[in-house]
């Protein structure tokens, strides 16, 4: 299983702080954002290279944090300098695959996402399901909160995804999509051929949606805590509940 990180993006809504900082790299209770989620990573057997998707404005700094990393690990230029000029998730993960030629499951990884549960379980459950991805949910108990802000998803008691939309004014369940991903190696061809197709979204819940009707998708439900460091607020909130926590 190869592992890849998908910090690409510019967040300009965490400007100033992020105006000459990769978001990863931000401290959140005492440990940069990336650091965190590598410490799971680092708890995962069979990892054989860690892949880390950035831009060329911050691949200097995400090159030289890679020293840090206990896992083989490999940072990917994808040649934007904008927000403007942005591959898109999906985008940079063709990227990751096309440069690496990578032919082995994937777990998929948003570097702005911090949870307290380790990735073990879901990774098991994920590799139960053979040929079929996996995506990784949590309930915000209050649909209403998901509107207009996060993918939402509706399963069966199985964990079988029966739909998926991003980010609906009305939703109707209160489970959204985490930004962890599990891609078996056999379904990587379709992200090719969905990358392939005109004017693509590049959100990866469009992408999961898209390939619903290609192939079975399950849900793994975490619990805990869990933040999508989006925005300012976000990122005092959850640095005051993982301050507490260490």
């Amino acid at each position: 299983m190869k592992v890849v990180i998908l910090a690409a993006g510019y967040a300009t809504r965490l400007y100033p702080l992020t105006e000459n900082m990769p978001k990863c790299l931000l401290s959140v209770g005492g440990q940069t954002i990336l650091e965190q989620i590598c410490g799971k990573i680092d708890r995962l057997k069979n990892v054989e290279e860690l892949i880390i998707v950035t831009n060329a404005k911050f691949f200097d700094q995400l090159n030289h944090w890679k020293n840090k990393s206990r896992v083989n690990t490999q940072i990917i230029n994808d040649g934007t300098l904008s927000n403007e000029t942005r591959l898109g998730a999906i985008g940079d993960l063709g990227l990751a695959l096309k440069q690496n030629a990578i032919d082995s499951d994937i777990l998929l990884l948003a570097s702005d996402n911090l949870f307290d549960q380790e990735l073990t379980d879901f990774i098991a459950f994920a590799e139960q399901k053979k040929d079929a991805p996996t995506i990784a949910i949590y309930d915000i108990r209050d649909p209403q909160l998901a509107a207009k802000k996060f993918g939402v998803i509706e399963k069966e008691a199985s964990g079988k995804v029966l739909n998926i939309e991003e980010k609906p004014e009305k939703p109707r369940t209160s489970f959204i999509g985490m930004g962890v991903y599990y891609f078996p190696k056999n379904t990587l061809e379709l992200i090719r051929e969905y990358l392939g197709q005109k004017n693509v979204q590049d959100a990866p819940g469009h992408y999961v949606r898209w390939l619903m009707g290609k192939t079975q998708i399950f849900s793994f439900l975490f619990s805990g805590i869990w933040y999508d460091i989006g925005d300012l607020k976000a990122l005092d909130e959850a640095n005051q509940i993982f301050h507490q926590k260490s």
